[in-house]
């Protein structure tokens, strides 16, 4: 009985964690009065006021410059965001979070969130085989199930009416409603007429929050599949693709292998080839000025390796990483695809891990296994749709996890202003609700209550690399153990 009073107060306290809209708040009345503060449940207060988790205030947006990369003004949604639908909101106090003040901050738990607790996230080719089934079993649930607490535009404000007297928000289930944030923050800017739209623009990729945007985008995933499943315990795995040859993840046991008839699907042996993308028809998007909605376009579309290698001519090397990690500056010159000797710059991948230039002829690091997945994981507003997106994501945040740590940089030296318009420290990222800065997850992920298994134990993370015995590992056993199993081993081997 105690367990399960346990579990059913760990479901209340990860009952509202992220975006896109609040279901509370999709509506005319969210519209008209341009306020989201939802009502907590566990004291009938907006924000959980009369608890003293947190109050319904005004949202500041930052007034520092943005850099010419976008030159318009008062056109798109996205720009000083949320207010284009909301400019009254919740402010959580303390530990608490959600956009009603409902659940805990990012590592903290307990009906007061006063528990720190961290969380560790492993190689998935060194899971058991438990672990791996698990994780491909929450995918494809999380697949198949509604959001219960979000819902998505499907037009832009203006189209909803001055007043919010047409709401135009659609249900999605938990998977693409991922899919569809990292679609809204890379999508091209209207300007009016068919077609006409603005490309040089994205809030999530090209520019300084490149790394905390995807690392608050993870965080949010991970807790949406910790609600939907009650593991608590659960984390997102990684794929370490050093040195790699090939999409080793890409096997029917795993992420799906290649269709035998026709390689651009997935095998059917894999339940990913019964998987429907959304948010791939770009131009047609733009074309009628709308956006993209929670309509299955076709299915999952994979065929590592055989890209154009005049464009990655090979995946990222341990030497590439370790050139990245050594960089002292996070950001440098123009804060964008065009900046040396950037840290950012060269592991997204616009700039080389051998001299830090940016290099406009090819794509490296974060970009080469986009490009290398030659599918829908190669276009950048629709990639999110293959669940490999999450395995690179969480590798590449274990990276800027080490340089974080290696430098230990203070926020004084994320970007104030001048990075591309969504990039700069104070602005709100986009499209996530409740509110983070970008400057705020320029931090330690000690602070976040969760840790990389390479970090907790870097000799770990060297000897596995993609030797043949990897997967007999158990990462669920514990880093102590298997630190004294590798240490029993190399005794062997320098005896023998």
């Amino acid at each position: 009985m105690r367990r399960w009073c346990l579990l059913v107060l760990l479901l209340l306290l990860v009952d509202c964690c992220l975006c896109q809209f609040p279901r509370p708040c999709a509506n005319s009345e969210g519209l008209r009065t341009k306020v989201c503060c939802p009502v907590w449940e566990g004291d009938g207060s907006a924000c959980g006021a009369l608890s003293g988790r947190g109050f319904c205030t005004e949202v500041e947006v930052s007034d520092e410059p943005h850099g010419p990369q976008y030159p318009h003004s008062g056109i798109d949604d996205r720009e000083r965001w949320p207010l284009a639908f909301f400019n009254r909101m919740c402010h959580c106090a303390g530990n608490y979070g959600g956009f009603n003040c409902g659940e805990c901050r990012f590592g903290y738990w307990g009906a007061n969130c006063a528990e720190y607790r961290e969380s560790v996230r492993g190689n998935l080719l060194t899971l058991s085989t438990v672990e791996q089934q698990k994780f491909i079993s929450y995918l494809n649930l999380a697949k198949n199930t509604i959001s219960r607490d979000y819902v998505i535009s499907t037009a832009p404000r203006a189209d909803m009416g001055e007043n919010g007297e047409n709401p135009m928000f659609s249900d999605i289930n938990t998977y693409d409603l991922f899919v569809w944030m990292h679609y809204f923050a890379t999508r091209d800017a209207f300007l009016g007429g068919s077609g006409n739209v603005w490309r040089d623009i994205d809030f999530a990729h090209e520019s300084s929050a490149f790394l905390p945007w995807h690392r608050v985008f993870l965080l949010h995933w991970e807790n949406e599949i910790r609600k939907l499943t009650g593991d608590f315990n659960f984390t997102i795995p990684y794929w370490d693709w050093r040195d790699a040859q090939s999409c080793e993840v890409c096997t029917d046991a795993l992420m799906g292998g290649r269709n035998a008839l026709n390689p651009n699907l997935i095998s059917p042996a894999s339940v990913f080839s019964s998987w429907k993308v959304i948010c791939t028809q770009l131009e047609e998007y733009n074309s009628k000025e709308v956006l993209c909605n929670s309509t299955g376009e076709g299915p999952l579309l994979r065929n590592p390796g055989n890209h154009d290698r005049r464009r990655v001519p090979r995946l990222p090397t341990a030497a590439d990483v370790e050139f990245a990690v050594n960089l002292q500056q996070y950001e440098t010159g123009p804060m964008d695809r065009f900046a040396n000797m950037s840290f950012r710059n060269v592991i997204e991948g616009f700039a080389s891990p051998v001299s830090g230039l940016a290099i406009s002829s090819q794509s490296m690091m974060h970009n080469a296994l986009h490009v290398f997945m030659n599918g829908t994981m190669s276009s950048v507003q629709s990639s999110a749709n293959d669940p490999v997106f999450l395995l690179h994501h969480a590798f590449i945040d274990s990276i800027y996890e080490r340089w974080l740590r290696k430098h230990q940089p203070l926020r004084s030296n994320y970007p104030r202003a001048n990075a591309a318009i969504g990039h700069n420290d104070g602005y709100y990222m986009v499209p996530f609700m409740p509110l983070y800065r970008n400057g705020e997850y320029f931090l330690t992920n000690k602070k976040l209550g969760y840790a990389y298994a390479c970090l907790l134990d870097p000799g770990v993370c060297k000897s596995f690399g993609h030797s043949s015995w990897s997967r007999s590992v158990f990462w669920g056993l514990g880093f102590a153990v298997i630190a004294v199993i590798a240490v029993l081993i190399c005794c062997c081997l320098y005896c023998c």
